[in-house]
């Protein structure tokens, strides 16, 4: 399918971002809860979950909002973090996954970020579309890495064990 106007990018952009939320609601953010190790980090990520579900919520209802089912757009730069997560965790000891969710999530949470800010600029462009709410990015505030961590102090250091010399390191 091509794509010749804004509203139609939008709805993909859209849809894109439902995908993501839908994917993180229902199998990647229970996942990663059951994974983790670090309490601090395992509530971070059920509070996110919550979040996140709203997000779903939210952006259904601007599908609605421009009488559009809501419809999930399947999104490769999603899948494609996920395949690296999966892969990592594959083939790493089992000390390391709380420190590889921990990226796995912020990437992620960046690729929404940027989701999310591509679909608000394309909105602000468009007086017609700041009646879905996208002056607000569809009422869903956008995520912030800080809030899968739990608290800026996670992660803590590696335990001892863990660490090698950093010398390389300048």
């Amino acid at each position: 399918m091509s794509m010749n106007d804004p509203r139609e990018l939008f709805l993909h952009e859209l849809g894109d971002i439902l995908y993501v939320e839908r994917k993180l609601a229902e199998k990647v953010l229970p996942k990663l809860i059951d994974e983790v190790t670090d309490e601090e980090f395992r509530s971070g990520l059920a509070t996110h979950l919550t979040q996140t579900r709203r997000h779903v919520a939210n952006v259904e209802k601007v599908f609605e909002i421009f009488g559009e089912e809501p419809h999930a757009e399947p999104c490769l730069g999603f899948e494609g973090l996920k395949k690296e997560h999966d892969e990592l965790i594959e083939k790493s000891s089992s000390s390391l996954i709380d420190h590889i969710d921990l990226g796995a999530a912020a990437r992620t949470e960046n690729y929404e970020i940027a989701a999310y800010e591509a679909a608000h600029g394309l909105a602000a462009r468009h007086a017609g579309y700041r009646r879905a709410g996208m002056g607000t990015r569809c009422g869903v505030p956008v995520p912030r890495v800080n809030s899968v961590r739990g608290s800026p102090s996670w992660p803590a250091p590696l335990p001892p064990q863990h660490q090698t010399s950093a010398a390389w390191v300048t």
